[in-house]
């Protein structure tokens, strides 16, 4: 049996989002924007610039009194954080010994006066590695605030969440029902192995093949698939399927099939169930390097929130757009 990849939460800190560092308290040695970075980290052997040696990642130069140093993120999307990784990657004896997280929510930036909730005590880090940690607090932030003691670096922070959409009023709009920005995250799917699956969802034109979900080659009668769950249920006027910079390794053809899922969601059956949703679109033929734009047909007029993406045998997709407007 295939291991299916389980997804369902999305990278908050992400600078799709536009998540961006507003506020650092020095950043001698790395940008302290590399954070934010959605490419894993790599070292440079011999590389230097006129602080010293080129890390992939945010440091500070070495404290010679009291006090730590921290940076401040303002998430792209208000969300709420389910876990997070502090990376570590490649920094090794010049790590910090420990890292805590705070959190807010606000409409205006943060200032001395904010008060800030503690969302991760104080843990112990460990050079070249990541550390997950699992997030108790349900409350939607969009300030995060990174403590390291008492100096150091971190090569990136992923806060692995989702969009909170009572923030955002989408109600009535006609938007991308299928974006990053607008909810939207991968439930899962069989096979990611040179992209990663949540590149469909990401705004804008693929940078490369490397910005889009690429399965293996399969090598028989087969199929690869995704799964996406919309922010918000919504009905679909056109989907788009973009295969740009995939041009000898864009998939034959596709099929989509869609559902409406209200419940509690139990993946394992979702996944099981999934072979017998309704079908938005028939066999399809693809195109290298293109964008490929279907109007909805009368299936497609119902209410969803749920899209399974076939494609036959395997390949490339740069992007996944549901254009549509969100009902209640």
């Amino acid at each position: 049996m295939k291991k299916i990849k389980f997804k369902g939460t999305v990278n908050l800190a992400e600078t799709k989002f536009g998540s961006k560092i507003i506020y650092k308290t020095d950043e001698f040695f790395g940008a302290a924007n590399r954070i934010l970075s959605s490419v894993k980290p790599v070292f440079k052997e011999g590389i230097y610039d006129k602080h010293g040696k080129w890390m992939d990642g945010w440091e500070t130069r070495r404290k010679r009194g009291n006090g730590h140093d921290f940076l401040i993120i303002k998430l792209g999307r208000p969300g709420k954080i389910f876990n997070v990784d502090i990376d570590t990657s490649f920094f090794s004896g010049n790590q910090p010994s420990q890292a805590s997280l705070e959190a807010c929510y606000s409409k205006n930036k943060p200032t001395k006066k904010t008060i800030w909730e503690t969302i991760l005590s104080k843990k112990k880090l460990g050079p070249n590695r990541n550390h997950n940690f699992k997030i108790n607090n349900r409350s939607t932030f969009n300030f995060i605030k990174l403590n390291i003691f008492p100096d150091g670096g971190v090569a990136r922070i992923r806060l692995n969440g989702i969009v909170d959409l009572d923030k955002i009023n989408l109600s009535g709009k006609n938007v991308n029902l299928s974006s990053i920005l607008n909810g939207s995250t991968i439930l899962g799917c069989n096979n990611e192995h040179f992209g990663k699956a949540e590149n469909v969802l990401s705004p804008g034109t693929g940078v490369n093949m490397g910005d889009g979900w690429e399965t293996r080659r399969s090598r028989g009668k087969n199929f690869d698939w995704i799964i996406i769950k919309f922010g918000k249920p919504g009905i679909i006027n056109k989907l788009e399927i973009d295969t740009h910079h995939f041009k000898g390794n864009y998939p034959d053809s596709l099929t989509v099939q869609s559902a409406l899922i209200l419940n509690k969601l139990n993946l394992k059956k979702i996944f099981t169930n999934s072979r017998n949703w309704k079908i938005f679109l028939k066999k399809t033929k693809l195109k290298p390097h293109k964008k490929h734009l279907f109007k909805s047909n009368s299936n497609g007029k119902s209410k969803v929130n749920c899209l399974k993406i076939n494609i036959f045998p395997d390949g490339g997709i740069s992007r996944i757009r549901a254009f549509g407007k969100v009902v209640k």
